[in-house]
């Protein structure tokens, strides 16, 4: 007998489905509806206590302390001030190319590694001169948005009825967990990872569920674009949280097998359709110059039971704070009888597991893409603290834990205490606000039992968590600006010398440099102008080294170059004005007579030697520095310079001006210093510590510049078009040798129709008649455009299946 069609069914038998259908949609719309408004409470309860623990703080910008300390000063700010310039049509160059840093790099990997972000065009918003008012927003605003897509997960994974609330603030706990207001505030890409912990973790709920076949890899592509580096992490714990929740439903081996392919599929697809971004990020990491290198070392246990209490800092450790009411319902999961056994020892492994597994070398590694990462060594912080907040839910989504489970937690709370006492990280006033959040939310979960006392639990609840997180954030501040280096927030100096560089450019006739006295990192980027001065994690190794040879200072351990206050180099890398004063002072620019981007040099390939004023004659094409006196003084009328890469101290000629040197390589390397016009003999370098092992002294003739300047401009280009992917360049007639182009040879450029050559480290091409062409093209763009097409085309056909299923086979009529 076959199965009777639904449409003819007897009429009782469709009103009955008809109304299970409509009760069905008004659950779902329920739901939906307290999911959204626990999702808001969480990210309100997050954003008002980050900004209330800055305000107590008196940290920007709520107060005098500026919080522009290491990277967000020195590279994510001014990289946002350049997406700002983008925005509004002002960059020099575009998203392929940045003429303004590092005398043109490539701008592709800057942007996948630091602006790709879908809250990075808010700064377009603000007056270029608030950019870190705007970062700093937009890092309110992520917390806020990673709060409620772990608020969203946790009643995706178990409806907890009219505990939704409490959901609310086990979200907001994650968002506000130690590594975020410590480590990602001043790091404002990894709290892109932040959200992309909880949204992945949905993602494979969809898997789980075979739902959202769509969507899933939209929003895998979302994370890994957003940030690479802290989404890998993120897939990572999701996938972790998805192999808990196979076992714990046992569907059997070949439904689990199902559901991991979905999820494979479903990760790699996103991943594919975010390789336009991923590919040259790779690529531009395989050409940067080789950063710090450093050894694993596991953080002492006491150390990390300390940082898992409020108001803890320290830059070596994990900081694993997730608020005590948190720790106190994970704990509580354990002893919890309404919670099967199952449930409990999976969730309470993982989350032991997690943690061990920073501890571990192998493991470690695994975290952060078998490297360990430069800087603080425990980036991955982020993916325990999910893990505890989503143990907390399983222990309060069922019913409230009673007395029983309470004191359980709390005693395992009470012995993480005792193990941090011998840490010197928690001081009494972390103890004290451990205690008092462990009454307060103690007191919360038992009173949440008894119905009319719900209002006061939540407030008990979300109140301890807002008091400890809002202390651990307002401790960070102010801890940050003793430990970590510092730079000036926006302020008069940065307005003078923006007005200056922008009054005294003349692109692409000549470079305006904003100056050897450094604001940040990447003052170009953030003053304007086409200096020398460049800081990335994509800094180019021909770059540095180039740089390095010709007597360019560096910090970072040549990932952040220096400009070079040097009129040789000015005349070889057309800097025709450039910005002088100290940091907090008047700004004055000199000016001078400069050859043009490109110039024509005799045929050949000199290599670099030793000396770098014997490099820095090498690419000028002449001889402009005498050698000393055996007195060690210059020429009366030369100009002295100093070589000393390896000095940290001060250092004078003679009677004049001290100035500071700072070096110690590899991490710090001095540049080669201008100490003024030689007043004659017995005028020697006086150093103010003994003289370090490697020095030199070289005595420019002005005289002999400007005529090797004069040769170059009489037989450079006549004109030069710079364009976002390139430049070309009209010569003189009857001009023979090399041309080339006062840019970095970084990979991707071509000049006609093959690779360009190097000439010294810049881009150079044999002279074929009058004209000069040559394009630039990030390595790994037409891979990854090639990669993320197959990937999208692969989702349409998965949408059209979606959308248009093939139809049933009709049944046999015999």
């Amino acid at each position: 007998m076959h199965e009777t069609d639904r449409s003819n069914r007897p009429g009782r038998d469709r009103r009955r489905d008809s109304r299970v259908d409509r009760l069905r949609g008004r659950d779902r719309r329920g739901n939906r509806r307290t999911s959204l408004r626990a999702a808001a409470l969480a990210g309100l309860i997050a954003a008002l206590s980050v900004t209330a623990g800055d305000a107590v703080a008196r940290i920007f910008p709520f107060g005098p302390h500026h919080r522009a300390v290491n990277d967000l000063n020195n590279q994510f700010i001014p990289f946002h001030t350049r997406l700002w310039d983008l925005l509004h049509g002002r960059a020099e160059g575009g998203l392929l190319l940045n003429w303004q840093s590092g005398w043109g790099t490539s701008f592709l990997p800057d942007l996948g590694t630091y602006l790709t972000s879908p809250f990075a065009p808010l700064v377009a918003l603000f007056p270029r001169d608030r950019i870190d008012l705007a970062v700093y927003l937009a890092g309110v605003l992520k917390t806020g948005v990673a709060a409620a897509a772990m608020t969203w997960l946790l009643l995706t994974m178990r409806r907890g009825g009219p505990r939704w609330w409490a959901a609310g603030v086990l979200g907001a706990s994650y968002a506000l967990c130690g590594w975020s207001v410590t480590e990602a505030a001043y790091n404002p890409m990894w709290l892109d990872g932040l959200i992309a912990f909880p949204l992945l973790c949905l993602v494979g709920e969809w898997a789980l569920r075979g739902r959202r076949p769509v969507l899933g890899p939209l929003v895998v592509a979302l994370a890994w674009t957003a940030n690479f580096y802290t989404a890998y992490m993120a897939t990572l714990g999701a996938a972790l949280v998805l192999l808990v929740r196979l076992v714990l439903v046992s569907g059997g081996v070949r439904e689990g097998a199902r559901v991991l392919a979905r999820a494979a599929w479903t990760t790699l697809l996103g991943i594919a359709l975010a390789a336009p971004v991923l590919v040259p990020v790779f690529l531009g990491s395989r050409h940067a110059y080789p950063g710090w290198v450093s050894e694993f070392r596991a953080a002492g246990w006491g150390d990390v039971l300390a940082r898992a209490l409020p108001a803890t800092y320290d830059f070596f450790t994990p900081a694993v704070f997730v608020g005590t009411g948190t720790l106190l319902a994970a704990a509580a999961l354990g002893f919890h009888r309404a919670v099967p056994v199952r449930e409990r020892c999976g969730w309470a492994g993982l989350a032991v597991a997690v943690a061990l597994s920073f501890q571990w070398e192998p493991t470690h590694l695994a975290w952060h893409v078998f490297q360990t990462p430069n800087g603080s060594p425990y980036r991955q912080t982020f993916v325990l603290a999910g893990v505890l907040v989503i143990a907390a839910w399983q222990a309060l989504a069922p019913g409230w834990p009673g007395v029983r489970a309470l004191l359980g937690g709390a005693g395992l709370l009470g012995a993480l205490a005792l193990g941090a006492l011998g840490s010197g990280l928690a001081g009494a006033w972390s103890h004290s606000l451990f205690g008092a959040g462990l009454l307060a939310a103690g007191g919360a979960l038992l009173l949440a039992r008894r119905g009319r006392a719900v209002p006061l639990a939540a407030l008990l609840l979300a109140g301890a968590l807002a008091g400890q997180a809002a202390a651990t954030t307002a401790y960070a501040d102010r801890a940050r600006l003793g430990r970590l280096d510092d730079y000036p927030a926006w302020g008069a100096p940065h307005d003078d010398r923006f007005r200056a560089v922008s009054d005294a450019s003349g692109w692409p006739a000549y470079r305006t440099d904003p100056g050897r006295m450094q604001l940040s990192g990447n003052d170009p980027l953030l003053l304007g102008g086409e200096g020398g001065a460049y800081y990335s994690s994509h800094t180019p190794a021909v770059l540095t080294r180039t740089m390095a040879a010709l007597g360019a200072g560096w910090t970072s351990r040549g990932r952040s170059l220096q400009s070079l206050d040097n009129p040789v180099t000015d005349a070889v890398f057309a800097v025709g004005a450039r910005a002088r004063g100290a940091v907090d002072g008047p700004v004055r620019v000199t000016r001078a007579a400069v050859p043009p981007l490109v110039t024509v040099r005799p045929a050949g390939t000199p290599r670099f030697g030793p000396s770098p004023f014997r490099n820095q004659e090498l690419l000028l094409g002449a001889r402009v520095y005498e050698a000393p006196a055996p007195d060690g003084s210059c020429r009366p009328g030369t100009e002295v310079y100093l070589w000393a890469p390896d000095y940290n101290g001060t250092v004078r000629l003679a009677a004049g001006q001290p100035v500071r040197m700072i070096g110690g390589r590899p991490r710090y390397q001095a540049a080669v210093q201008p100490l003024g016009a030689s007043p004659g003999p017995g005028s020697r370098v006086l150093f103010d510590r003994p003289a370090p092992r490697e020095w030199s002294v070289g005595c420019l003739d002005r005289s002999r510049l400007a005529a090797a300047v004069a040769r170059l401009r009489a037989t450079g280009a006549v004109r030069v078009e710079v364009r976002d992917d390139g430049v070309r360049a009209h010569l003189p007639p009857g001009s023979t040798g090399t041309a080339v182009l006062a840019a970095p040879r970084i990979a991707g450029w071509r000049c006609g129709d093959a690779p360009a050559g190097s000439y010294l480290g810049l881009v150079a091409t044999p002279v074929r008649g009058t004209v000069v062409d040559c394009t630039f093209r990030p390595p790994g763009l037409l891979a990854g455009a090639a990669v993320g097409g197959a990937g999208a085309l692969l989702l349409v056909l998965a949408a059209a299946r979606r959308r248009f299923p093939p139809a049933p086979a009709r049944p046999s009529s015999g």
